[in-house]
């Protein structure tokens, strides 16, 4: 019987060449606690405000997806412990953007940086309780293993207890994880009240991604002037790049905000020339043709392009037909939305439906025009961001990759020629 790689242990993992790495550590398996004390873990925090401001300083954006600033989330909760409640922080690990892997690998390599992110995070919200909520089972067996050693250290008085849950799409967004904390289903709910507002056992919550939190020890060894001695203004910082496609292994790179986007393919071997376009931020921002080539990886950058950066997740579209990887996308939004919303329920199983009739041959320009009114109206109704997501796939394909469309149309795609392309993955995640 032939041995199931895990895809998370057969990832390429570097830097981009000049770039110290913050995040990622050379070497193999996982750091224990020893390891991660001798170069500074876990270190005395001292002033909690104080280090509230050098985290504010240091312009650190969430790297889940939304890029909001840790310093807001946090400063908001503690405000509410200064009043008087009682304050929970959760590590968000539950990654549920296809193609991105940074927060598993983090969690089963690295879990103790995660702990000491969340722990500062935890002293920051004034918070006694803390929770890291994941879904992969291997990422739950090394933090489960991560806080064993903390206990017996006794290095904090910070009680956290480790939830998790089915992976799934809507399973990461923050309300989810909130009601999966609290006994319930991990799905989204309406907001407000936000998490920093009513979270779990209805007290105010910060929720961090596991990267962003990650970022958190340095912060508080080298102080927010030096974390954004590299990154742009807008964006400072590394982050961790997951690139999938072109016919190359998947990768997790660590590399500076505002590194160009033909540097990252140069490294991932990938030549330009070959490059149809991507879908940006795993699957939520949508697809861009070749003007990705001209872009920089940063927020600001990636927005001009009509995407987004998102959770840094880079799919590149090479040989596939973006009708197909559009498709593919679509279905995999009807298959992962929750069912709690009739306009996302029925928006993205409609939106899929008429971009698999358009990659099968089948679609006239009527259906098309629908997709295009149902990727504008549809935009913004859904209780989380998976109907945003379709729509941004929808909208996307028909702004960007228009000949393709109208190709598809007359039934002359070239890709498409021998029958239908069924995108494989990382287009077609099947979930």
């Amino acid at each position: 019987m032939q041995e199931t790689v895990d895809p998370i242990e057969a990832l390429i993992v570097t830097s981009l060449p000049g770039c110290e790495p913050r995040l990622l550590r050379a070497g193999e398996g996982v750091e224990d606690l020893a390891e991660y004390r001798s170069t500074g873990g876990y270190g005395t925090l001292g002033d909690p405000d104080a280090f509230l401001e050098q985290v504010r300083d240091s312009g650190l954006l969430g790297r889940g997806g939304a890029a909001f600033p840790i310093a807001v989330k946090l400063a908001t909760v503690r405000a509410a412990h200064r009043r008087g409640s009682a304050t929970i922080v959760v590590a968000n690990g539950e990654e549920g953007e296809p193609t991105s892997v940074k927060d598993k690998w983090l969690l089963r390599h690295r879990p103790h940086l995660v702990l000491d992110g969340l722990r500062l995070a935890a002293a920051v919200a004034g918070a006694r309780h803390a929770y890291v909520y994941v879904s992969d089972p291997e990422s739950a067996r090394r933090v489960d293993a991560a806080l064993t050693e903390l206990d017996a250290a006794a290095l904090t008085d910070l009680t956290i207890e480790l939830v998790t849950v089915a992976a799934g799409y809507v399973a990461g967004e923050e309300t989810a994880a909130i009601r999966a904390i609290d006994g319930g289903p991990a799905k989204p709910s309406d907001k407000p009240p936000r998490p920093f507002e009513r979270g779990v056992a209805g007290l105010p919550t910060a929720v961090g991604n596991v990267e962003t939190l990650a970022h958190l020890p340095f912060v508080q060894r080298h102080g927010g002037a030096e974390f954004r001695s590299v990154g742009t203004a807008d964006s400072p910082g590394t982050f961790l790049a997951t690139v999938t496609g072109g016919g190359r292994p998947a990768a997790l790179y660590e590399l500076p905000h505002g590194t160009h986007v033909t540097d990252l393919l140069a490294l991932h071997g990938i030549s330009s020339s070959e490059v149809r376009g991507a879908l940006l931020g795993g699957y939520f921002a949508g697809m861009t043709d070749r003007a990705i080539l001209t872009a920089t990886l940063d927020h600001a950058a990636f927005r001009r392009l009509g995407g987004g950066l998102g959770c840094g997740a880079i799919s590149v579209i090479t040989r596939e037909c973006p009708v197909a990887v559009a498709a593919a996308v679509l279905g995999y939004f009807d298959r992962e939305n929750a069912g709690q919303c009739g306009s996302c329920f029925n928006g993205t199983a409609a939106m899929a439906a008429a971009a698999a009739a358009l990659r099968d041959g089948r679609a006239t320009d009527a259906d098309v025009d629908r997709l295009r009114r149902w990727s504008v109206v549809l935009r913004g109704r859904g209780a989380c961001g998976t109907l945003d997501g379709a729509t941004n796939a929808a909208a996307s394909l028909l702004a960007r990759f228009p000949t393709a469309v109208a190709a598809h149309v007359a039934g002359r795609c070239e890709t498409c020629a021998d029958g239908i392309f069924l995108a494989d993955k990382p287009f077609d995640a099947q979930g």
